[in-house]
This record gives structure tokens, sequence and C-alpha cells, in this order.
């Protein structure tokens, strides 16, 4: 304040200088505007919608371009999404644009999880911004900003109510991503009806708490077609990249048995009015929400769920050096809490271990002395079976021995008396 004051004083006393000439700083938009052209401009939009319901029509008819892309199968057992990015130049000013599709969503029997990979998506483009920030080298000004920028959420023209699956995936979306509802092909079904079906959706959107982009209004040169424009939401489009000729001109159109649907002609459809919102409008509008709402919300949580903070619990002002130093002692206490844990759990596995192998080995000796006595048992038994085996074997020797004996005697008795006789014979 004290400052101010004399900045002020001295401002009063001071003298004015008249300008001798040109100086030229009122040049800086010039400048900028000259810069960014020359680096040229990105833009991510992502299609989110069932199949069948025109989403690389609509690409198509709102750049005025055929955009090339490998027709993908619809049979995946989830939801996946395809990446592509192209080079467009309009005048002199160079834009690279990606588009990503929502391959297979809603084709599953269970649709609870079809969102789940688009948040990732878009949380992993978040990431990918913000491991760049961090570095300590950082190549910003050239780096491929892949943050979606629109999502075109595709309503399928059922002139009912929305969907369960189409409140869900909004509902996970509307703080990552900007929300632009549009009502696809909404050439099937009459204007009577189409009038409810906004005002439907509008009032299921406001009852369930769905966020989605408002066109803003804040600044003055668009803030009365903007407002106009939010009253259209969500807007109902046709896309076609036919030519029809009409009168003397050639339209893009939708021929019908019972007519022809202009998709530039606002009786018809809100394409330009989608067109004019989007691309010629409100596109850096998109780009500055994506930043400093949807990144800064997912950066402020990435960070706060490390431990920064912008002030400690003194209310005095943040020292990130401290909160690293904080963050570091913090896991390296944890880091030797585990290594604690995990020591301890090494040496009571190490003593259960050494209690069963000792269990094992007191199992295994036991076995082996009952093995032993039983073999020694075994053996005493052969022992006493061979003894009473060599007993027999010499009581049959010695009956062999007298029984030959025997016969010997016998033989020599009856050898005796033969040669008695012989000699009774001979006399």
């Amino acid at each position: 304040m004290a400052s101010t004051e004399i900045a002020r004083q001295a401002g009063e006393g001071a003298r004015a200088v008249p300008l001798s000439g040109h100086v030229g700083f009122d040049s800086m938009p010039d400048q900028l505007v000259n810069k960014s052209v020359n680096h040229g401009f990105c833009f991510n939009i992502l299609c989110v919608g069932e199949t069948g319901l025109g989403k690389s029509t609509l690409m198509d008819t709102l750049f005025n371009t055929k955009f090339e892309g490998e027709p993908t199968q619809h049979n995946q057992p989830g939801v996946t999404l395809k990446s592509n990015t192209y080079e467009l130049q309009e005048s002199n000013v160079r834009l690279k644009l990606t588009m990503v599709n929502t391959v297979g969503f809603g084709d599953q029997i269970n649709k609870e999880d079809s969102y789940k990979s688009i948040v990732e998506f878009i949380d992993a483009q978040f990431e990918a911004y913000l491991q760049e920030e961090l570095k300590i080298k950082r190549t910003l000004h050239s780096y491929h900003d892949t943050r979606i920028h629109a999502c075109l959420y595709f309503i399928a023209p059922t002139g009912h109510s929305l969907k369960s699956l189409d409140l869900v995936t909004m509902k996970k979306l509307d703080s990552k991503v900007n929300i632009i509802p549009i009502i696809a092909k909404s050439d099937a079904i009459s204007k009577s009806e189409l009038a409810k079906f906004k005002i439907k959706i509008t009032s299921e959107l406001v009852s369930n708490g769905v966020q989605i982009y408002q066109f803003p209004t804040d600044d003055e040169s668009v803030a009365e077609i903007n407002s106009t424009m939010n009253s259209h939401l969500p807007f109902a489009v046709v896309g076609s990249t036919e030519e029809v000729k009409i009168g003397n001109k050639m339209v893009k159109a939708r021929q019908y048995p019972w007519g022809t649907v202009q998709v530039e002609n606002e009786n018809h459809c809100d394409f330009v009015k989608l067109r004019e919102m989007l691309i010629r409008v409100n596109m850096e509008d998109l780009r500055e929400q994506t930043h400093t709402r949807h990144y800064e919300l997912y950066r402020r949580c990435k960070l706060e769920e490390m431990g920064f903070k912008d002030t400690d619990p003194d209310s005095k002002p943040f020292s990130l050096q401290e909160t690293y130093e904080a963050k570091r002692n913090e896991f390296m206490g944890e880091l030797q809490k585990k290594e604690e844990e995990m020591r301890q759990m090494f040496v009571q596995r190490v003593k259960e271990k050494e209690a069963e192998l000792k269990e094992a080995e007191k199992e295994l000796h036991e076995k082996f002395d009952r093995l032993k006595k039983l073999h020694q048992d075994e053996k005493k038994k052969l022992e006493e079976k061979k003894k009473a085996l060599d007993d027999e074997v010499n009581t049959f020797k010695q009956k062999k021995t007298a029984a030959e004996l025997l016969l010997n005697q016998a033989q020599q008795a009856g050898g005796s008396t033969t040669l008695k006789r012989d000699k009774e014979r001979k006399n």
C-alpha cells in the first residue's frame, strides 16, 4: 500500500514527456499471431458413441476432408480407442488434428465398464503432459499435446430418453473433458419429436448432475451468439460427404425417397451451428478450458496424492524442497519398515524351515533306528537258522559216515563168506 501511494505521488509530480515517434508495443498482438501461425495449432477431438451413429462421416463433413482410415472390427470383448492424427491447412494456418474414436462402444452385452477405457485414455494423456512438465529439461514448445480438447458425444435418435450407458459415461467424463452432446442422424425423427427429445435430454442431464460444456459468454464479441447456441444444445446433426444438385448449386445432402436433407441448411439440422461453435468461434476456448480446468484438476489431484500442497499447516508458503525431503524421509522410513518386516518374515520362515527339517531329521533317525533294529533281528534269525541248518548238515554227515562204515563192514563180511564157499567147493 505504501509503495502504491509513493508511485501515485510520484506520478502526480512527474512531468509528462510527449512521444516524438511511434513506440510500437501495440504490435505485440500481431507478433503473437505471427508466432502462433508459424508454430501451428493442435486440436484433439474424442468421438464417443455407439456403432453406426455416423461418427466418421460427421468428422469428414466437419472438416470437409475425406479422412482415410482402416475399417475396424467390432468383435472385441471390450472398448478400444483408436487415434489418428492428420495435418490440415487452411489459408496459411496449419492444424494438427487428432481424432480419437471409441471402437466397440456399446457393442458388448455387459456395458457396465464401457466407460473405463475412455477414462483411462484421457488420464493417460494428462499423465504424459504432466510428466513432460515435471522434467528438468522441458520441451513443451515442441511437445505434441495429445490431451482431449472436445468430446463429441453421439446420442442415438430414439426420441425417448437417454440410455443408462450414455448417462453413466457422460457422468464419468464431465470432469475430465469438454462434453458437447449431439443427436446423431437427427433426420430419423420428426421435428416435433426432435424438439421434445432435446428438452428431455437437457432435463435428464440436469437431474443427473452431468456437466456439459457451455459456450463462454464472458467475451462481449461472442457472448450473444454463444448464449443463443447454448439454448440449442444438444445439437441435432446430419453428416454427409455426398453432393447433390439443388437448384443451381451443389450442396452436401442425404437423399431419401421422400426428399432431400441438406446438411448445411439450418432448417434441416444443426450441423452449421455445431461447425460454427466448435471450429470457428470456440476452438481456442476449448483448448484453454482443457488446460485450465480439466488438466489442472488432474494435476492438483496427482500432486496432492504425492503430498504437495500450496501451504503448510501453519499457512506458510509451501517449500518444494522441504516437501521433497519429507516425502523422501517418509519413503525411506516406509522402505526400512518394509525391509525390517521382510527380514523378520525371512527369519521366521527360516526358523519354521529349520524346525521342519529337524522334525524330518528326527523322523528319519527314528525310521533308521527301527530299520536297524529290524535288520539286526532279521540277521539274528538268519544266524540261528544257519546254525540249525549247519547242525542238521553235520548230523546228516555223521549219519552218512556211519552208514557207509556199516555198508563196508557188511561188504567185507559178505566177501569172506564167499571165499569160504569157494574153497569148500574146490575141496
